[in-house]
């Protein structure tokens, strides 16, 4: 297995934990910054665009990624023309359809004849996909994210299909497609093999990093030892 520093793939982390991000960052353990409303939410923030503000004058010189969180496709357009303008490495999210299923590429390719980057997010089929890359052609720096941990959540092989996607982005070199809902550390060698130009890790799986290497037989150990730290702490008796 091919070691971190030799993977094409960059590494963004998936949150919104003020300090994470600013600790990541200070680090360059990673190449650029996602998150999203449901995200914000569990981080408790109440002030979406004052937390967005706030973290684009600490992270400058890396892509990060905001979230329109409309439903209505004209509302998203007025906050995407807002959100733009919170920094240059700044790329607003547009989802793929809103929840009514209407498909939000008109605005996408709208968007990004106006120069607006863009991350198009929530993508689970290659006809997503095509669609969202024939949107894309000719505009401004555009990221394509699919999302191929919550594929495999259904039992679906996702690799043959993040394969696929990374074929049809090639077309648009300015289009970099994003493994996102990453599970596991081995996810980032998975989307480096499939061709992907991203992958967005949540902070915890980064935080597993540091056990890259690591030797079985020590981790067995170790797993054993744990085992018995936490049924002394326990009490158990038989």
């Amino acid at each position: 297995m091919p070691s971190l520093s030799d993977l094409k793939v960059k590494l963004y982390a998936d949150g919104a934990e003020k300090e994470g991000m600013l600790a990541l960052y200070r680090e360059k353990v990673v190449k650029g910054f996602t998150t999203n409303p449901s995200l914000m939410n569990k981080a408790g923030i109440k002030d979406y665009r004052g937390f967005a503000k706030d973290i684009v004058t600490h992270i400058t010189d890396m892509s990060i990624s905001f979230e329109v969180f409309s439903d209505d496709i004209t509302e998203m357009e007025r906050q995407a023309s807002e959100i733009k303008t919170w920094g240059k490495n700044v790329y607003v999210k547009i989802p793929i359809t809103n929840t009514k299923g209407e498909s939000c590429l008109p605005l996408v390719k709208k968007l990004t004849n106006e120069g607006v980057n863009l991350n198009v997010t929530a993508l689970m089929t290659i006809a997503q996909v095509k669609g969202t890359v024939e949107a894309l052609k000719g505009g401004a720096p555009a990221i394509v994210s699919v999302f191929a941990g919550r594929i495999a959540d259904t039992g679906v092989d996702p690799i043959p299909f993040v394969t696929e996607c990374a074929a049809v982005c090639a077309s648009q070199p300015q289009a970099e497609l994003l493994w996102a809902s990453t599970r596991e550390v081995i996810n980032i060698w998975q989307a480096d093999a499939a061709g992907c130009k991203i992958i967005t890790v949540p902070h915890d799986i980064l935080k597993k990093i540091k056990g890259i290497g690591t030797d079985l037989t020590a981790l067995s150990l170790d797993t054993v030892k744990q085992f018995l730290k936490d049924t002394t702490a326990a009490g158990f008796k038989l």
